[in-house]
């Protein structure tokens, strides 16, 4: 596919060709848009679903947090670690799933926004066709190089390998199925139905406990036991997702289709989100090898604890994220560019307070919450942890620009330019770590390519709809956001000067930060915004 790159019309395809996005006497034959019965935009349905994802986060992470311990106990460091280290061979597979997840979520949600039945259905179906071409693909590399890989170059006790070997069929079979859940989770979120992976989720986790439960009674090799029961919850799982859309959405009914204008459009575009995928992928394992390489294995355990609080204070943006997104593909759908932007500009700023929200405690009281957590805290993980929790606040608001970029289904330069900033980071922070000899210079160099990569992609969003430019963005995002912030961490510092580190200085950090952001972000935020908050303070207080 050649892109358009200098277009400005974001009616086009992906093939370069003006598409109507309406119904109407222009119509292609054979593509009728039926009248819609419903808004496709909603703020209320944004809200909604974004709280509905919020609360399915935080059970979900309280249960990994305490199964995670459970596991550890009941299999014991050398079972723990064959697991999780079989399981990272499929894994590694994982990329071209997560580049295809993207394409079959933006092409069925613009088919939905435009309300296209029938084109629709045959988008589902021809994605279900290329997951099932990737499941296959998956199938024959984990018989062949991944199984050679696990009987010949990991090392594991011989006496363990038979439980090896059935936690690696298992995360094989798992991986299978998974691939092709891929188009019928893009149906639910195209549909906007985030309560339903809310309450599913609730489900999976209360079967995840009964799995503990069970492994504690079990009077069976306790690997090989979690190994089976963990695939057991994820087919039932599944089912019920599949069913629950077969049931109530006709296009997820799926019927042998070979549409060259479906399946060439969805190929490229996963193709270039390929390339962005595996530079990411490739940027972190880097980063750890170099770590380790340099440093050794003291200041790679405080790269891994790094990580994983990172991740832990993400999640809490994700759902709302995940909300947003199908809206901002049925507007740029439809062509309603300037509700598409405000959303573009109106999610990076809100993310970016709700992640600030979680944030300014942690980053304030690194040490406390480490040393509360690991009891012993290794040398150099307090400032890689700020590091990432500042790597965070670029990611977000890039993320946000990529949901609208992946609407406009131009996808070739952002995941050039953000890929080729993701490589760059392991020969720059090699030469730094060689001549400087800074652990941290790696990880502020990340940093900053991440934040340069935003400003990419506000320019790269802005080729195709023009009510999004980096002045725009830096007047409606980046100089809202500036004062919150240093308000903030100056409020959240005072405690400092009179508390000494504990519990107690804890909680007034995060309590005197969350009631600074809370009120400056509503006397400056949009009417909407702000009638939005009356109504459900109301909504609750009427409820009280």
């Amino acid at each position: 596919m050649q892109e358009n790159e200098n277009s400005t019309n974001p009616s086009s395809d992906l093939t370069g060709k003006e598409q109507p996005l309406t119904g109407g006497d222009n119509q292609p034959k054979g593509e009728q848009v039926e009248e819609r019965a419903e808004p496709i935009v909603s703020g209320k349905r944004v809200a909604k679903n974004a709280i509905a994802l919020y609360f399915r986060m935080f059970i979900s992470m309280a249960v990994g947090f305490y199964a995670s311990r459970v596991i550890l106990n009941v299999l014991g460091v050398d079972d723990y670690g064959i697991n999780s280290a079989v399981g990272s061979i499929v894994t590694m597979m994982g990329f071209l799933k997560a580049s295809m997840s993207g394409a079959t979520s933006r092409f069925l949600t613009f088919e939905l926004g435009r309300n296209d039945k029938q084109k629709l259905s045959d988008t589902f179906s021809s994605a279900m066709i290329i997951h099932l071409g990737i499941m296959l693909l998956v199938f024959v590399l984990g018989e062949t190089v991944g199984l050679w890989f696990l009987e010949n170059k990991m090392v594991i006790p011989p006496e363990r390998m038979v439980a090896a070997r059935w936690v690696y069929q298992a995360n094989i079979i798992g991986a299978m199925l998974h691939i092709t859940q891929v188009p019928y989770n893009a149906v639910i979120i195209a549909h906007e139905k985030m309560n339903i992976y809310a309450y599913f989720d609730i489900l999976g986790v209360t079967l995840r406990l009964l799995i503990l439960y069970l492994l504690v009674i079990g009077d069976f090799d306790k690997l090989i036991l979690y190994s089976i029961l963990s695939l057991s919850v994820s087919i039932f799982m599944m089912s019920l997702y599949r069913i629950y859309c077969i049931r109530h959405y006709p296009e997820s009914h799926f019927h042998f289709i070979w549409r060259k204008d479906i399946l060439k459009p969805m190929l490229s575009f996963s193709g270039w989100d390929l390339y962005g995928n595996l530079s990411n992928m490739a940027r972190t394992q880097g980063v750890i090898v170099l770590v380790n390489l340099f440093f050794g294995l003291v200041a790679n355990a405080a790269v891994s604890i790094a990580f994983t609080v990172q991740g832990i204070v993400m999640k809490f943006t994700s759902g709302i994220s995940t909300a947003v997104r199908p809206q901002i593909v049925k507007t740029f759908s439809v062509g309603d560019y300037d509700r598409m932007s405000s959303l573009v500009y109106m999610s990076a700023k809100y993310l970016y307070l709700l992640l600030l929200l979680v944030s300014v405690p942690v980053f304030m009281e690194t040490h406390f919450v480490l040393e509360l957590w690991l009891k012993i805290v290794p040398d150099f993980t307090v400032w890689l942890v700020r590091w990432m929790i500042i790597f965070n606040f670029s990611a977000l608001m890039s993320v946000v620009m990529v949901m609208g970029i992946h609407a406009t289904g131009k996808v070739k330069r952002v995941s050039l330019i953000n890929g080729t900033l993701y490589l760059s980071v392991i020969p720059v922070s090699y030469i730094m770590y060689k001549y400087n000899g800074n652990l941290y210079s790696a990880f502020i160099y990340n940093a900053l390519a991440v934040f340069v990569g935003c400003l990419c992609n506000v320019y790269t969003l802005g080729l195709t709809v023009k009510q999004i430019t980096l002045g725009r963005f830096l007047k409606k995002v980046l100089l809202p956001i500036i004062p919150i912030t240093l308000v903030a961490l100056g409020v959240a510092y005072l405690p400092r000067l009179f508390y000494q580190e504990g519990f107690i200085r804890f909680i007034i950090v995060g309590f005197s930060s969350t009631i600074v952001i809370f009120a400056i972000t509503y006397t400056t935020a949009e009417a909407e915004v702000q009638e939005l908050i009356k109504k459900r303070i109301l909504k609750y207080v009427k409820i009280g």
